[in-house]
């Protein structure tokens, strides 16, 4: 398959996760990525464990597919000289340091384009260019913190409880790669240099938007939910015999199905229950009366025969039960490749296809500084120039 950024060149001068998220999502693409990491230590990531997968952090794993890595002290003269160079051959060059850091190289924005006129310049920051904490750094449990997210997630009256993935950085890094993309169709068209520029908590606010829209309209602040939401009834967990099951009957005629497959028809032509606003305002006396219809069934049953009427239905999964869910493995949305220290290295692929077919892993997660003598080759340096610094310790 011919991927739709084959050619394009990255230069990626990231770490953590939303960066590597947003340069792993343009390496899935077919672009070529060259991460660039500390000698010795590397992407923090690399640390971030256990889980180890072999000897290597699985977080890391997850989040660094398709990519080089080039091992490169940025403060000695050599190595930002080949920063410099790799620019001025790069499409895209994508960095989330820390406030000020990127400028003391030489390397925001002005700087890189006067290397590279067609430099698509992407910055992944905490809190944008603007405001009284643009100079802060960010990390996701505060932005989930920070645009309200923890407000609504989990149930009433407990601890605030954070969204169990980096949801706010994943998110940050699909902005990025998208507005990379758009920046890339920018460039032919005009033939300048693009900037694009996204925060993590912008992305933690846009997660919030219905919300904000709520309370904007009502004046009511919104409240955590447990597996449901607000606005709609009913559409959460609910108990079984041996479990939960989640239920989604988000409309009226949902509704009616739901109820007759519990045996209880009469539910649909209660005046409480007649519509969905009618089933928001009396949630508790509604939940109630469904939950001692399905505690009468285990959860696989309760799902089959809601499927069966039409109602949505699923079954509350473990990561294990997830990953040998027969729908993901037909999906082939699990992706694998041949690994020299993984035998069973697999990952969750890009859920984008093209033409029916899926990004494959044309490259596994590197080690630190697995590439460095090739990209410098690519780079222009011969066998001696990366002798010598490697010798004097500029790359590893």
């Amino acid at each position: 398959m011919a991927h739709p950024l084959e050619g394009v060149i990255v230069a990626d001068l990231t770490q953590n996760v939303a960066g590597p998220f947003c340069t792993q999502i343009l390496g899935d693409m077919g672009a070529e990525v060259i991460k660039v990491e500390r000698p010795g230590r590397g992407d923090d990531a690399r640390a971030w464990a256990p889980p180890y997968w072999g000897q290597e952090s699985a977080t890391f794993i997850a989040l660094n597919r398709n990519k080089k890595s080039l091992a490169l002290d940025l403060k000695s003269p050599g190595g930002l000289e080949i920063l410099q160079r790799l620019v001025r051959r790069a499409d895209v060059f994508v960095q989330s340091l820390r406030p000020g850091a990127i400028e003391e190289l030489g390397l925001d924005f002005a700087g890189a384009a006067r290397f590279n006129s067609r430099i698509i310049y992407c910055s992944i920051t905490a809190f944008g260019t603007r405001g009284p904490l643009r100079q802060l750094p960010g990390y996701d449990p505060l932005m989930q913190a920070y645009s309200g997210l923890m407000s609504v997630n989990g149930h009433p009256g407990q601890e605030p409880a954070r969204v169990g993935t980096s949801i706010v950085d994943m998110g940050t890094g699909m902005w990025a790669a998208l507005g990379v993309v758009a920046a890339l169709r920018q460039r032919d068209a005009t033939g300048r240099a693009v900037e694009v520029t996204t925060a993590l908590f912008e992305t933690a606010l846009m997660w919030m938007s219905y919300h904000a829209v709520g309370y904007l309209a009502s004046g009511a602040v919104p409240q955590p939910q447990g597996s449901g939401t607000a606005m709609i009834a009913p559409y959460q967990a609910f108990p079984t015999a041996d479990g939960f099951a989640m239920v989604g009957a988000a409309s009226d005629a949902l509704f009616t199905r739901l109820a007759a497959a519990l045996g209880c028809p009469e539910l649909a032509a209660d005046e409480r229950f007649k519509d969905n606003p009618s089933r928001v305002s009396n949630r508790a006396a509604l939940v109630e009366t469904l939950s001692k219809r399905t505690r009468e069934r285990k959860a696989a049953e309760l799902v089959e025969t809601l499927r069966a009427s039409g109602v949505p239905a699923a079954p509350i999964l473990t990561v294990d039960q997830m990953l040998e869910e027969p729908q993901t493995r037909d999906s082939g949305v699990l992706v694998g490749a041949r690994h020299p220290r993984l035998p069973d290295y697999r990952s969750i692929g890009l859920p984008l296809t093209w033409d029916g077919v899926r990004p494959a892993v044309r490259r596994v997660p590197p080690l630190l500084g697995e590439h460095s003598s090739d990209v410098l080759t690519w780079l222009g340096y011969t066998l001696d120039d990366v002798r010598s610094l490697r010798g004097n310790g500029v790359i590893q």
